[in-house]
């Protein structure tokens, strides 16, 4: 990955993290009342999620450009605004959220990384 420029370096990371939620979930399964009742899966998930917060934040920084050229594709502020409350709130959230965006935004997400990433390797 040394070769590789900083938002490249950002995006494979965010897509890791993707693919380790999506390894929980096949681990666990995909049930709330697993994902409510057990710790380790709780927050495993949790803290997956919040890493990918922080690296678009850090994607914000370094290349505020492609976030505005990406947006409408991948909602960057929606998952900064999570991260953040993460951070700042994580005892008061609501656990059937962070389920729902295991569950369907983040197959989504990684779905447009690898697209985002193939392009970008072309280059």
């Amino acid at each position: 990955m040394t070769n590789l420029d900083r938002k490249t370096t950002i995006l494979l990371h965010i897509q890791k993290y993707c693919k380790e939620i999506e390894e929980n979930l096949n681990f666990f399964g995909s049930n709330f009342n697993t994902f409510e009742t057990n710790n380790i899966f709780r927050d495993s998930i949790s803290m997956k999620i919040f890493q990918i917060g922080e690296l678009a934040k850090e994607l914000d920084k370094v290349d505020k450009e492609y976030i505005n050229e990406t947006k409408s594709n991948i909602p960057w502020q929606s998952i900064i605004r999570m991260r953040e409350r993460f951070a700042h709130h994580y005892g008061e959230m609501d656990l059937k959220m962070i389920f729902n965006t295991a569950i369907n935004d983040i197959p989504v997400l990684k779905n447009l990384l690898e697209k985002e990433l193939a392009k970008l390797m072309e280059d």
